[in-house]
């Protein structure tokens, strides 16, 4: 198929986990990378969407701070994760220290960041509760995030 993630069987994976999903060499040779960074278990648990929704928000404009090579934070639509996608290409140990960086970022915010009408397009769909408990799980098996299949 396509589509990377498509092609990953998803019973095999082990969340959380941070993993290289792509890498792409554009025509005037720019190199973009996409990570999964996977916060639920596929098709056993998922993020609420305003926690998903809040995490967007938190991480897009947290990670800046620590880069400036983020180009985006996607959320999936399953609600298992985001893909997170780079300038460049990167060492992994590197991802690992932006991502957790960023969710430390997250546990010491006290607002989600453009969360209101003029900023966002459902402003009141947010829970800035929600997303620390997801960084603050994610945070707690950190030494889970470089495993990427089960054992």
């Amino acid at each position: 198929m396509n589509v990377e993630s498509f092609n990953l069987d998803h019973r095999t994976v082990a969340a959380p986990y941070v993993r290289l999903a792509d890498t792409k060499r554009l025509p005037h040779g720019d190199v973009i990378s996409k990570y999964d960074v996977r916060f639920a278990q596929p098709n056993v648990g998922h993020l609420e969407m305003a926690t998903v929704h809040s995490l967007e928000h938190l991480f897009a404009e947290h990670s800046r701070n620590h880069s400036d090579r983020v180009i985006d934070f996607s959320p999936m639509g399953c609600q298992t994760g985001f893909y997170l996608i780079l300038e460049g290409e990167w060492e992994l140990d590197d991802v690992l220290g932006l991502v957790g960086s960023t969710l430390e970022d997250v546990l010491a915010a006290d607002a989600v960041p453009a969360a209101n009408e003029v900023q966002c397009g459902w402003g009141a769909n947010h829970t800035l509760e929600g997303a620390q408990e997801a960084a603050r799980g994610f945070l707690a098996r950190r030494d889970e995030w470089s495993q990427v299949v089960a054992e």
